[in-house]
């Protein structure tokens, strides 16, 4: 469990230093200059994912809480939804027009299903770790950024019924895939 710990807090304080400590970060970022300053944070960013991942893989399940029984199916709706705001988050779309921030907003509505159709010690600290980063992340980027201006462009109907079939296809793709990802079977399981 130290593991994957180590990995969701490494993850959020490495995420959260431009929001919550930016004067830290940018003397660090002149200390050794912007492209090291990129490099050391993506190799931070790698090395906590390895330890989310190995932390998850080595951590045995031990009940918590008996999620609802609608847990499970709950998620699998959310999971859509995520997956539509994470798609949403990378360029034009009308989602941007009503949340100010899609990726965060995705990644927060990930870790509530999650939590909502698993009850283990493991989940609550992967998917209660990385919501609540994503809650904190959400707060302190609006606080710096001010006041909320909505995008003027928004994407054609085009683009928008492309990010839905894009999101279906991943959707379908992470279910496919989930058993080897997560160990654990998304249907039949």
């Amino acid at each position: 469990m130290a593991m994957l710990i180590t990995g969701v807090l490494l993850w959020s304080l490495v995420h959260l230093m431009k929001s919550v400590t930016p004067g830290l970060r940018a003397s660090i970022q002149d200390a050794i200059g912007e492209g090291p300053h990129k490099g050391l944070v993506a190799l931070l960013l790698l090395v906590s994912l390895a330890l989310i991942i190995f932390g998850w893989r080595s951590t045995p399940a031990e009940f918590v809480y008996d999620p609802p029984a609608w847990g499970r199916h709950a998620n699998m709706t959310l999971m859509f939804v995520a997956i539509l705001l994470l798609g949403a988050a990378q360029g034009s779309s009308r989602i941007r027009q009503w949340i100010r921030h899609p990726m965060l907003t995705g990644v927060l509505i990930w870790a509530v299903g999650h939590l909502l159709a698993n009850g283990d010690n493991k989940s609550l600290m992967l998917f209660g770790g990385l919501g609540l980063w994503a809650l904190v992340s959400i707060i302190t980027v609006s606080r710096n950024e001010g006041a909320w201006v909505k995008p003027a462009k928004v994407a054609s109907v085009a683009r928008e019924l492309l990010s839905l079939v894009i999101a279906t296809i991943l959707y379908a793709i992470l279910m496919l895939v989930h058993p080897w990802i997560a160990g654990v079977p998304v249907v039949g399981g």
